[in-house]
C-alpha cells in the first residue's frame, strides 16, 4: 500500500519533469530546433493541429528552419500561424515550402527568455511539491483508517520526501542547462 503510494507519486513527479521538458523544448535558443515550431497550432479546415502534422520540419542550417507541408494549399495557414505565435519569427514562403530565419538574440531576449524558463522551472516545482501532499495525505488516511502504523507512516513521509527532493535537484539541474543555453552567444 505504501509502496504503491510513492511509486503513483513517482510516476506523477515523472510525468512533471516530461512536460517541463517538452515546454523547454519549445523556448527558442540560438540554434533552430523543430521543437520550436512542431506544436505550434495549425487552422486547418477548422480545426487547430499541430505543424508536425501538417508538415516535415528540417534544419538546413544553424539558424534556419525549412517546412515542407503534405499538402502546398496549408502554406498561408501555416505562415499566418507562425506570424501570430509568440515566437516572433518572419516565414518565407516560395509556394511549395516555408523558411524561417532564426536572428541572433538579442541580449535583453536571452534575458526574457530566461525568466520564463524560471516561471515554468518553478510551475514544474510546484507540481513535484503538489503530489507530494497529496502522496502524504493519502499515507495520513491510512494511518488514520489504521491500515498502517506510525512508525510506517514516518518512514513512508521521509521516503516520499526524498523522491521530492530528488526530482526538484533534475527540475534545477535541466533549468541550469537551458540556461546555459540560451545564455550562450
Amino acid at each position: 500500500m505504501i509502496k504503491e503510494a510513492i511509486h503513483e507519486a513517482e510516476i506523477a513527479m515523472k510525468a512533471s519533469i516530461a512536460a517541463l521538458e517538452d515546454d523547454l523544448s519549445a523556448i527558442r535558443t540560438g540554434r533552430a530546433t523543430p521543437g520550436l515550431v512542431e506544436k505550434l497550432p495549425v487552422e486547418y479546415y477548422g480545426t487547430p493541429t499541430p505543424l508536425l502534422q501538417l508538415a516535415s520540419i528540417s534544419v538546413p542550417e544553424a539558424r534556419q528552419l525549412l517546412i515542407k507541408p503534405f499538402d502546398p494549399s496549408t502554406i498561408k495557414d501555416i505562415e499566418k500561424a507562425i506570424l501570430s505565435s509568440e515566437l516572433g519569427l518572419t516565414p518565407t514562403n516560395d509556394g511549395k515550402q516555408v523558411r524561417l530565419n532564426l536572428p541572433p538574440l538579442t541580449e535583453e531576449r536571452r534575458h526574457d527568455l530566461v525568466k520564463t524558463v524560471h516561471h515554468r522551472l518553478e510551475e514544474a516545482r510546484i507540481s513535484v511539491r503538489n503530489t507530494r501532499r497529496d502522496t502524504i495525505k493519502d499515507l495520513r488516511e491510512f494511518e488514520q483508517e489504521k491500515m498502517i502504523s506510525e512508525d510506517e507512516l514516518s518512514r513512508a513521509e521521509d521516503d516520499t520526501q526524498k523522491l521530492t527532493d530528488q526530482y526538484i535537484e533534475k527540475i534545477n539541474s535541466i533549468g541550469e542547462r537551458k540556461e546555459k543555453e540560451i545564455l550562450e552567444v
